[in-house]
């Protein structure tokens, strides 16, 4: 299988490219917009919708910041919206010290 991305060959069930760093395969269906609890500057919502639709961070969140100057304010209450709207990334669970972590 290639990736899509970098065209580089990669294995035929891995769901994240090992060149790149992006998603392939099955896993671009799996995908919700979640605000995630790393890197976020305010709410997450930029953070999200940058995940979700797999674009540079910087990229949304100056495209945002031009469309709210240029928007007469209507994307800033989007994102208001968004940040009511769009869930939070549950919480990870930390691992009991000595316990592997396995995946099925």
């Amino acid at each position: 299988m290639y990736c899509n991305y970098c065209g580089k060959v990669i294995q035929d069930d891995a769901n994240v490219c090992a060149y790149c760093g992006t998603r392939v395969g099955a896993v671009l269906a799996r995908k919700r917009l979640l605000r995630p609890r790393a890197g976020r500057k305010i709410a997450g919502v930029c953070a999200g919708f940058a995940e979700y639709f797999d674009l540079d961070l910087t990229l949304v969140r100056v495209v945002w910041l031009v469309s709210v100057f240029l928007g007469a304010g209507l994307s800033l209450i989007a994102y208001v919206v968004a940040w009511i709207l769009m869930p939070e990334e549950p919480l990870a669970l930390p691992t009991p010290v000595g316990q592997q972590v396995t995946n099925p």
